[in-house]
């Protein structure tokens, strides 16, 4: 995934700790959380999404148990559209990791799952409960579906 634009970092006392644009506050820049942030700079930049439009680590219930999505899309009308589960540069996309995002969307119910470790992505539409890998879509398609 390309970058579109240069993270803010700085050093603090506690290690490493990057701007995400979307809460607008600095988190300690993990592995994961720089995949995060680049996967969100790249939809604002690259695809057009609204950084308003994002939520990150978004808290959901499944099955009685609160979970947090890394990042959650919504178009204009609120509506989630597409759930991006962000992993470690180290760890590989796997059945686990589309597993997990597939739970998610048993409660959210959107169109696009991304599923990334910021060397490999693979993006699905769901479909009459079917998975079809596909490209990432433009903010137009996301916000008109």
């Amino acid at each position: 995934m390309p970058e579109s634009q240069q993270p803010q970092i700085r050093q603090t006392a506690d290690g490493q700790e990057i701007l995400d644009i979307v809460r607008r506050r600095y988190v300690a820049l993990t592995p994961e959380e720089g995949v995060r942030q680049a996967v969100i700079r790249y939809l604002h930049g690259e695809k057009g999404y609204p950084l308003e439009l994002m939520q990150v680590e978004g808290s959901i219930t499944l099955n009685g148990m609160s979970r947090r999505c890394d990042i959650v899309v919504y178009n204009k009308a609120l509506s989630a559209k597409m759930i991006v589960e962000c992993k470690r540069p180290d760890v590989a996309i796997t059945q686990k990791v589309a597993d997990q995002a597939c739970r998610y969307n048993t409660v959210l119910r959107v169109p696009w799952l991304l599923l990334t470790n910021g060397k490999q992505s693979i993006m699905v539409e769901v479909a009459e409960g079917e998975l079809k890998q596909c490209e990432i879509p433009g903010w137009e398609t996301i916000n008109n579906s």
